[in-house]
């Protein structure tokens, strides 16, 4: 079995973290419980002991995907034209200030 790396919430603040059935491992959801972080994460079907999950939260998640939907429908951010990750980042906040913005 290849193991994945947890998700680096390292340094952001939050509340809740919001996931989708491949992040449904133990493995995956230790780093989120030890930082006393909610984790809204649908278990798999196949799971043994059901591990609860807030729907109402989870149903949400949506309107994030549609936000990288939207900046990936941006050429230079879909290719990654910028030489910087500084430029990159500075470039995904103005691509995303723009649907707003209609």
């Amino acid at each position: 079995m290849q193991h994945r790396r947890p998700p680096n919430i390292e340094g952001m603040a939050c509340d809740t973290f919001v996931g989708n059935k491949g992040f449904g491992d133990e493995e995956l959801r230790a780093e989120p419980k030890q930082r006393d972080v909610a984790a809204v994460i649908p278990p798999h079907a196949n799971r043994k002991a059901l591990i609860p999950c807030n729907f109402a939260i989870y149903r949400w998640r949506h309107l994030i995907e549609n936000v990288f939907c939207s900046l990936k429908q941006n050429l230079r951010i879909a290719t990654h034209f910028d030489k910087t990750d500084q430029g990159f980042a500075a470039f995904i906040g103005l691509a995303a200030l723009r649907p707003a913005s209609r």
